[in-house]
Order: structure tokens, then C-alpha cells, then sequence
């Protein structure tokens, strides 16, 4: 039976300083990440003992850690939330973890408030940026997008545990039809693209055109559809961590949520073998562009088998499956049924129209904002005025960014409670792993030295540091963890109650 799939985010914010193009975003990160955390109180640090970026799915350990130093040895900025999110500064670029999440709902709540953060984070370190002049002071703005428009592309990633006894082979060759399918519901949309291609002002996906290769371990260069990076911060006996590099930084909440629950889904079904053989392209790359530069959904992708089949017809494939899953097989989460029900809407819309999706997923939406513009003041698709607009619609401020606009006149739809995103800010969730986290960074941060995805050290004053391993992300939440801390008032006591 598929193990629960807990999942979670991790998002590069573009990152701009107006009034001052010559100041350098590492620094400008850094301001961000510091401002939010500058409380006076000690800070932990992160803990890498674990950690190892190099290690690889297909079975080997690529390069040396020794060219790679952690964060805290550049002086780069880096924080632990009471949330049980990360938030820290990741190639110039100010990035937040979100918490460990056990279903697709929670993770767009917390999603969500990685969102909320940067926009608190940008304005407090805005009020200390060095002015650039007499009497006129610089702004930080923050956006959650994946490109700057020039070449440069930084990454929205996401995180899902699955069965360590899955060959990984199985997962790459069921997920990569998936992938390269799945843009023509959740992508974020943008204008132009990396091929200099006239006949495509604007397409599906932010990140489509940046990814070069099929499978590797790389993130920055040579990017792959599936990435092989094996590093499960957890027990690496029993869990086998997907980190997924190709899906783009959603503002929609549906999106979010599709985007993840689908592909949550589909990594069970996968655990449980009830897939048939999936259509896949005979090239995958090529066929990734493709469908991202084909605003119809309907171009046709030659598969490997001679047929040729469109992204619409790709996801029916999975869809019909996941419903019978969903269905018949007990081992089917709990959250499923809900997920397929939202994927048959959003495919039934696209091969109806994908434009009726405007308010709904992103890059119908902006496509929409920026047509209206095109037909009333005949601008062309390179237009400056309409790259910024492709911008400010991922501007995190509530009340300046055009996604948030619509969102507070009522024009896009939403999945969760302003409430709820308000509350993930502070709280972790309540059934991971992450609420002892969380919990422990606010009641003893005086006494935590370190921590990780799965362990917390403590620092009581004695010669040795006591580190409490969490190699489970399903145990450590509120029904087994609260009333222990509510009555520990130190971390000693903590430590001496789960001695015991």
C-alpha cells in the first residue's frame, strides 16, 4: 500500500531593489531574511550534518561537497520559522521552505504564507536600505515568479516522500508524460521566450524553456524534467525524497493545489502499481516546449510508439486512472477524491476553452490582462508596458499586486480562508513533524543550537549538544507532542521527558 505522501514547496522570490539597480541581490536577500528574523533574540542555525545536494537516484554521489560550503560560512542569511518553514538567502535570491505538509490543502495554506512573510520581510527591509541619495531611499520588491525576462530563470520546487522500494526508473517513466503535460493546468504564464521565436509572444509555462535535458541531478544548468537529487531528510531506508524542479511558482491557490495533489496522487498510484504504461514522447524536451508555446492545448506530441496524442488527451490518460484509483483502491488518500474532482473540472474547461479558466488558473488569467491591453492600446506583445504587467500580476503585496487585486474584488477564485493564511505565519501544521519543530523554535529558542528537516539540537550547557533525531515526518505533530511541551518549561525537561 503507497505510503501518506507528505509534500511541500520550496520558492525562490524574484527579487528587485527600485531606485537602486546597482545593488547586489545577494545582499538585498539577506536584508529580507534578516529584517523578518531581527527580534533580538539567539538565532538558530541550520543544521547540514545530513544533508548531501550531490547525491543521486540512480545510485551514486556526483562531484564533492567540499566546493559547495554551507550558507552560514558565506555569512548568507538563514532562518528556522516558528512555522516549521526555512526561510534563508539561495542563489541571490531570498527563498522559502514551506513546513511539511500531509495533504495538498494544507500545503497551499502554507504555500500561501511563504507569501505573506516575503511581503511583511520586503517592507520591514525597506525601511533600513541604504538611501541612494539625498532625501530619496530605495524599495525592496518581491515577486513570486521564475524569470526576470533577461535569460535568468530561479526555481519553485516541490517536495514529496514516496517508498524507497519504488525503482526509481518506474517513477521517471510514469512521471515524465505527467510533466510535461500537466502545464496546460497549472503554468503561470509569460511573455516571450528563450528561442527567439516570433510566433510565440506568449506562452503556458515560466520554466518550459529552461529545461534541456530528461533526467540528471542538476538545478541551475542542464536543467531535467525529472531530477534525481536523493536526499530524503528522512529515514533514508524507508523514504525516497521527489524533489520536482519543473513546475513554475503559482500565485492561484487552485493552481497550487492541482499542481500538487495531482502529482501526490499520481506518485501513489505509481507506489501501488495500478498505472498502465503511460504515452510517453519520443522527445520529452522538445515536446515540454511544445506544449508550452501552444496556447490552444491541442498541438499534438509525437510519442514514442509512433502515435501521437495532445497534453489534453495525456492528462485524460492519468485522470480516467486516478478516478478509478480514487474509487476502488482502499489504499487511495484520503484528499483524492477531491483532487480528481477539481483536475476533471479545470481538463474539461481547457478542452472546452481554456480561456473560460480566466480567474482561475494563472496563465489564462494574465494572458487575458495582457490581451486587453494589446486590443485597446494596440501594444505589441514586446511591449515594455506589458512585461511589466507580466510582473507586477506576481507582485506578494496585497494591496499593489495584480493577482492580489483580483483576489480582494472577488475576480479569482480561492481555496482557502485569508484566516487560515494568517495563522500558518506563526503555526506549523498541526500533523507533521513540523509542529514539534515549529513549537520547539518558539517555546526554547533560547536553548535550540540547530536544526533540520529531521532533527532539532539543543544546547543545555553541557560539553555535548543533544540532538533529537525526526526521521519520521508523520510523527512529532499535535496530538502526540503538545501536552509534552505545553508542561516541559525548559528544554532539559523536554529532553528528560522523551528520555523516558
Amino acid at each position: 500500500m503507497a505510503l501518506p505522501k507528505y509534500l511541500g514547496t520550496e520558492t525562490e522570490f524574484g527579487i528587485t531593489v527600485v531606485g537602486r539597480p546597482d545593488f547586489n541581490p545577494v545582499l538585498a536577500s539577506s536584508m529580507v531574511v534578516n529584517a523578518y528574523a531581527a527580534d533580538g533574540r539567539p538565532r538558530a542555525r541550520w543544521d547540514y550534518e545530513e544533508e548531501n545536494p550531490l547525491r543521486d537516484a540512480r545510485g551514486f554521489t556526483q562531484g564533492s561537497m567540499a566546493e559547495a560550503p554551507p550558507d552560514d560560512d558565506l555569512g548568507l542569511a538563514n532562518s528556522i520559522l516558528t512555522n516549521g518553514a526555512r526561510f534563508y538567502v539561495d542563489h541571490a535570491h531570498p527563498e522559502y521552505s514551506s513546513p511539511e505538509c500531509s495533504n495538498p490543502r494544507d500545503a497551499v495554506v502554507w504555500d500561501k504564507a511563504g507569501e505573506r512573510i516575503l511581503e511583511v520581510a520586503a517592507a520591514k527591509a525597506s525601511e533600513v536600505l541604504p538611501l541612494r541619495d539625498a532625501g530619496r531611499e530605495g524599495r525592496i520588491l518581491i515577486s513570486k515568479n521564475n524569470t526576470d525576462g533577461k535569460g535568468a530563470a530561479y526555481g519553485m520546487h516541490e517536495n514529496y516522500l514516496v517508498d524507497r522500494r519504488v525503482a526509481f526508473g518506474e517513477i521517471v517513466r510514469q512521471i515524465t508524460p505527467f510533466f510535461v503535460s500537466r502545464q496546460i493546468l497549472v503554468g503561470a504564464g509569460r511573455i516571450g521566450n528563450e528561442f527567439s521565436l516570433d510566433d510565440v509572444p506568449y506562452q503556458i509555462s515560466q520554466r518550459a524553456d529552461f529545461f534541456e535535458v530528461e533526467v540528471g541531478l542538476e538545478t541551475t544548468l542542464k536543467r531535467p524534467i525529472v531530477n534525481t537529487r536523493d536526499e530524503p531528510h528522512a529515514d533514508p531506508d524507508r523514504f525516497r525524497r521527489l524533489h520536482v524542479i519543473i513546475g513554475d511558482a503559482n500565485m492561484s491557490e487552485v493552481c497550487t493545489y492541482l499542481k500538487l495533489g495531482s502529482t501526490a496522487l499520481l506518485l501513489s498510484m505509481v507506489e501501488d502499481g495500478v498505472l498502465t504504461d503511460p504515452p510517453s514522447p519520443a522527445a520529452p524536451v522538445k515536446a515540454l516546449h511544445a506544449v508550452s508555446h501552444d496556447l490552444t492545448c491541442r498541438r499534438p506530441v509525437q510519442l514514442k510508439d509512433g502515435r501521437s496524442m495532445t497534453p489534453i488527451a495525456m492528462q485524460w490518460h492519468y485522470l480516467e486512472q486516478a478516478k478509478s484509483y480514487c474509487k476502488e483502491h482502499e489504499g487511495a488518500p484520503a484528499w483524492g477524491q477531491a483532487v480528481v474532482e477539481m483536475w476533471e473540472r479545470l481538463l474539461t474547461a481547457v478542452e472546452d476553452d481554456p480561456m473560460s479558466l480566466d480567474g482561475v488558473v494563472d496563465w489564462v488569467t494574465k494572458y487575458r490582462i495582457l490581451q486587453r491591453y494589446v486590443e485597446r492600446d494596440g501594444l505589441g506583445w514586446a511591449d515594455d508596458k506589458l512585461k511589466l504587467i507580466d510582473l507586477q500580476y506576481h507582485d506578494v503585496r496585497q494591496d499593489k499586486g495584480l493577482y492580489n487585486r483580483l483576489v480582494a474584488t472577488g475576480r479569482m477564485e480561492r481555496l482557502v480562508d485569508e484566516d487560515e493564511v494568517r495563522r500558518a505565519i506563526s503555526n506549523p501544521p498541526d500533523d507533521t513533524r513540523a509542529y514539534f519543530r515549529g513549537r520547539c523554535l518558539d517555546k526554547y529558542r533560547d536553548q535550540v543550537a540547530a536544526a533540520g528537516w529531521d532533527s532539532i539540537i539543543f544546547d543545555l550547557g553541557r560539553d555535548s549538544l543533544q540532538r533529537v533525531p525526526m526521521m519520521d515526518p508523520g510523527k512529532g505533530g499535535r496530538d502526540a507532542t503538545k501536552d509534552l511541551i505545553d508542561r516541559c518549561d525548559t528544554a532539559a525537561e523536554l529532553l528528560e521527558a522523551l528520555n523516558h
